[in-house]
């Protein structure tokens, strides 16, 4: 009809996702009202995975504005979560100096401030990990940290693995950590990337989000072997390995076991869990029914989902694709 036209796709970057909690403490600490933060992570608890992922949001706003890390420490010296803020806040700038394109269109002074800035969240990470000795967290950014340079780092990067483990054996962003370092575009290999993803899926409880890790080495396998540099261009080949057997049996198998204990929730790692089931899907030319359902939980929450911008220049653009296609 005339005059009709479609709404503008306007997907929410909040990188709090669904999570409202964390972003009304977040934005409430940076507006001077820090022990909102404070009261959150302490009725969180023992929640590892979600503990995480606030500390996660909340080390966002404590990299880029920091005021209220400040204040919160000036209140309470040698405060320990404060001290995961400090290392989360540096890792935040640190892939900030980095930026996210390959290595060879990445400048020399962006490598050294990455590498600056990852030491020092190396340092601020191993106070956390001592003034919090029974979180996993603290250690996850210190493996984050290692990224800058890796290859040095893998004995010191399986000792922190172990330490992280040791608290969480199926610390989400521990074996994430694990994924992402051992795959071949950073320090390892296919086959070493697809064992550390398929490992703690195969071995975790039903319902576990690191039972969705083999959909992310699939992401990073296809983003390797068919088009590193390019996006649109490799798409086609991108979304013919996704539509290999072998490959929809397995996320097949991952969804069943991710769902086997009840729907997962949206808050922690389940809206970016339901982020990379629905592009799986799409690429697999599979269970359109059940993507427009996972995107009806979804809502507008995309926040940073990298594995868009694995096969579309931009994040928002691949979450679009997915949406039209369940329409």
């Amino acid at each position: 009809m005339f005059g009709r036209s479609r709404k503008p796709f306007l997907p929410d970057l909040d990188p709090g996702q669904a999570d409202l909690y964390v972003r009304n403490a977040r934005d409430r600490a940076l507006r001077g009202d820090w022990p909102a933060a404070l009261h959150l992570l302490q009725s969180t608890g023992r929640d590892w995975e979600l503990r995480s992922r606030r500390l996660a949001v909340l080390g966002i706003a404590a990299g880029h504005h920091p005021h209220w890390v400040h204040t919160w420490e000036a209140t309470v010296p040698g405060d320990a979560t404060v001290a995961i803020l400090r290392a989360e806040g540096l890792t935040e700038l640190a892939g900030q100096a980095r930026g996210g394109a390959s290595a060879r269109n990445t400048s020399p002074e962006q490598f050294r401030e990455f590498h600056r800035l990852s030491a020092l969240a190396a340092e601020a990470g191993q106070r956390a990990a001592e003034l919090n000795p029974d979180d996993p967290y603290p250690w996850v950014t210190r493996l984050d940290a290692m990224f800058a340079n890796g290859r040095q780092h893998r004995e010191e990067f399986d000792t922190a693995l172990g330490e992280a483990l040791a608290r969480d054996e199926f610390h989400f962003e521990a074996h994430l950590m694990a994924v992402s370092f051992r795959c071949q575009k950073w320090f390892g290999s296919h086959e070493e990337m697809f064992a550390a993803a398929r490992e703690p899926a195969a071995a975790a409880p039903p319902g576990a989000s690191v039972t969705m890790l083999p959909l992310l080495a699939h992401f990073e396998y296809a983003l390797r072997e068919y088009g590193f540099e390019s996006r649109a261009e490799s798409l086609a080949a991108k979304t013919d390995y996704f539509r290999r057997p072998e490959v929809i049996q397995e996320i097949e198998w991952c969804a069943g076991k991710w769902r086997a204990a009840g729907e997962p929730r949206l808050i922690g790692r389940g809206v970016t869990l339901r982020h990379w089931l629905a592009l799986a899907n799409h690429l697999a030319d599979r269970d359109r029914a059940g993507t427009k359902a996972l995107l009806a939980q979804i809502g507008p929450y995309l926040g940073s989902t990298p594995a868009y911008g694995y096969f579309w220049m931009e994040q928002a653009a691949g979450f679009e694709a997915v949406s039209r296609w369940v329409r």
